[in-house]
C-alpha cells in the first residue's frame, strides 16, 4: 500500500481530539452520538447490557409505530381493550380501568408523557395477544435493527434479570425512531397530557430538558432502584442533531443536570469543518495497463467531520490506496481512502472514488507494462546476486 500525504493548508484547523478524553460524566454508563456526522462523541461502558427501566418503552413504541405503518388493521384511532393484568400493573400509570378503550394515539401519549406501564401492557396484548409473546417479538426486532445487546422480558421495563439493553443499543433505537418514523416523533416533545383528566399529578413529562430552549425534543426517562436514574435524549440545534443516553445517576436532579451539561458540551465544543466538497480531486493515482496513466481520486460527497472547537493542534490528511490501480476502472468506483488524523483521536476514514473511467490499454501499453515487469525482475535478480557475493 502506498500512502500519499496531502499538504493542503486549508485543512489545518484547531485540532481534533476524541470527545471522551475531554468530558467526564457522572453516569455509570453513557453514549453520545452526533447523528448529522455519524460521530461518536462519548462512549462509557456503552456496550454492556444493563437494566434499562422505562427507557425500554422506546422499543414498545417502535413496535407500535411499525404496526401503524405495516398493519392495515391498526391506526391512530384504533381502540384497544384493557385487561385485568394491564389495569393491575403498578408503577407509573395512565390509571386505565377494564372499562376503558383507549385509542392508539392515547396510548402513545400515555407512554411518552405518563410513562404508563399499564399502557405498554395494553399495547403488547393488543398487538401480540400476550405480553410474553410481545417481548419475544421485541427481542427479534431489536436483533434485526443491530441491537445485539438487547433482550426483553416485558413491554414496560419492569425489573427482570432477562430484560437488558446497552446504552449504544438505546441510541441505535432512537436513531431508527427518528429516521424510520418521523411522522410520530413529535409525540416525544409533549410536555403535558392526561387521559380523561385523571391523576393530575401524573400528567407532566418527566423529561427535564423539554422546556429549556436548548433544542431538546425527546425522548424517554427511566428509573428503578436497580438501574438508577436514566434518560434517552435528543436535541437539534441548527443543522446538527445529537442523541445521548445516560444511566445510573443518583437522583432526578442529577439526571437533569448531567443531561443539560451533555447537550451544552456536545453543541458548544464541536463544529463541522468542511475538508472537501463533492467532486473535489484529492489525489492523482497511477494506473496499470490503462488507456491513461493516472486517474483522479475524488470525494463522492461533501467531507465535513466534526471537530472540537477549542482543541489545540492541527488536522492532517492522507490518501491511502493500493497503487498502481489496475485498469479497467469505472467512474465512481471506490479506489482510495482519505484518512483524517489529529492529536489523540482515532483516525476518521472517508472513501474516495474514481473521477473518470479508465479503459484497459491497447496492445502497445500491455507490451510496455510487460517490459517494465521483466526489467524489475532482472534488476531484482542482479541485486540479489550482489548481496550473496
Amino acid at each position: 500500500m502506498k500512502r500519499l500525504i496531502l499538504g493542503l493548508c486549508a485543512l489545518f484547523v484547531a485540532g481534533l481530539q476524541p470527545a471522551f478524553a475531554a468530558f467526564e460524566t457522572r453516569a455509570s454508563a453513557a453514549y453520545v452520538v452526533d447523528l448529522t456526522t455519524d460521530t461518536v462523541l462519548l462512549s462509557k461502558d456503552a456496550e454492556i447490557p444493563l437494566p434499562p427501566a422505562s427507557m425500554s418503552k422506546l422499543m414498545t413504541l417502535y413496535m407500535l409505530f411499525d404496526a401503524l405503518e405495516k398493519n392495515p388493521s391498526v391506526d391512530l384511532d384504533t381502540r384497544f381493550g384493557v385487561s385485568a393484568k394491564a389495569m393491575a400493573k403498578g408503577g407509573s400509570t395512565m390509571f386505565l380501568t377494564e372499562r376503558d378503550r383507549p385509542t392508539v394515539e392515547e396510548l402513545i401519549k400515555g407512554i411518552v408523557v405518563q410513562s404508563g406501564n399499564d399502557a405498554t401492557v395494553v399495547v403488547a396484548e393488543g398487538l401480540a395477544g400476550t405480553e410474553d409473546a410481545f417481548a419475544r417479538l421485541m427481542t427479534e426486532k431489536a436483533q434485526s435493527l443491530g441491537m445485539t445487546q438487547s433482550t426483553f422480558a416485558n413491554a414496560s421495563g419492569w425489573p427482570d434479570p432477562r430484560h437488558r439493553m446497552s446504552m449504544k443499543d438505546l441510541a441505535i433505537l432512537t436513531e431508527r425512531i427518528i429516521e424510520d418514523y418521523p411522522q410520530y416523533y413529535g409525540y416525544f416533545a409533549l410536555s403535558e397530557w392526561g387521559f380523561d383528566e385523571r391523576a393530575p399529578k401524573n400528567r407532566y413529562n418527566r423529561n427535564p430538558l423539554l422546556n429549556l430552549g436548548i433544542g431538546a425534543d425527546g425522548l424517554k426517562t427511566g428509573h428503578t432502584q436497580e438501574a438508577g436514574y436514566g434518560l434517552v435524549g435528543s436535541a437539534q440545534q441548527g443543522a446538527r442533531r445529537i442523541v445521548f443516553v445516560v444511566t445510573g445517576l443518583e437522583s432526578e436532579r442529577e439526571r437533569a443536570e448531567e443531561s443539560e451539561r451533555i447537550v451544552s458540551w456536545a453543541f458548544r465544543q464541536f463544529v463541522q469543518r468542511q475538508l472537501a466538497s463533492e467532486g473535489t480531486r484529492l489525489a492523482d493515482l497511477p494506473v496499470w495497463v490503462g488507456a491513461q496513466s493516472s486517474v483522479g481520486a475524488v470525494a463522492p460527497e461533501t467531507i465535513a467531520p466534526l471537530v472540537p472547537l477549542l482543541a489545540t493542534g492541527s488536522l492532517t490528511t492522507e490518501v491511502e490506496a493500493n497503487t498502481p490501480l489496475e485498469a479497467p476502472i469505472a467512474a465512481g468506483q471506490e479506489i482510495a481512502t482519505l484518512v483524517v488524523k489529529g492529536p489523540e483521536m482515532e483516525p476518521r476514514r472517508f472513501p474516495l472514488v474514481a473521477e473518470t473511467a479508465v479503459e484497459k490499454g491497447g496492445a502497445l501499453v500491455r507490451m510496455q507494462a510487460a517490459a517494465q515487469v521483466l526489467l524489475r525482475e532482472v534488476l531484482a535478480d542482479d541485486e540479489a546476486q550482489v548481496e550473496t557475493q
